[in-house]
């Protein structure tokens, strides 16, 4: 069964979003390193209050980069790197598509130049 091409359109633009922002992505490498840490937790290591990485992290969960767990009171936040593949593959296949033509303009310059000393 195929996935819905609007459906990954959209997960391929909220991933975008989420990435667009420096302190979102400052906070997917703090998860990458810890592995598994709570908002107090990122919050210290970053200049924005607990609240805002706790923003920034709803964020990242919508957009299936980061999963939360409740243990007790806490909620601890890990990375979900699956949440990446329908963005590598749209990054993939459009870096093949622009390959595919450099390719051929290098083929018709090579031509041109053979033909036309």
């Amino acid at each position: 069964m195929r996935a819905d091409p609007d459906s990954a359109v959209e997960e391929v633009g909220s991933v975008l979003v989420a990435l667009a922002d420096p302190t979102r992505r400052r906070l997917l490498d703090l998860l990458a390193a810890l592995g598994v840490a709570t908002a107090t937790t990122l919050a210290g290591r970053l200049p924005v209050s607990r609240q805002a990485v706790v923003k920034h992290l709803s964020l990242l969960d919508a957009a299936g980069l980061v999963v939360g767990s409740r243990v007790g009171r806490e909620v601890r936040y890990s990375l979900r790197p699956t949440g990446l593949d329908a963005t590598t593959r749209w990054m993939s296949s459009l870096a093949a598509d622009w390959d595919r033509r450099l390719a051929a303009i290098k083929r018709v310059a090579e031509t041109v130049e053979r033909d036309f000393p």
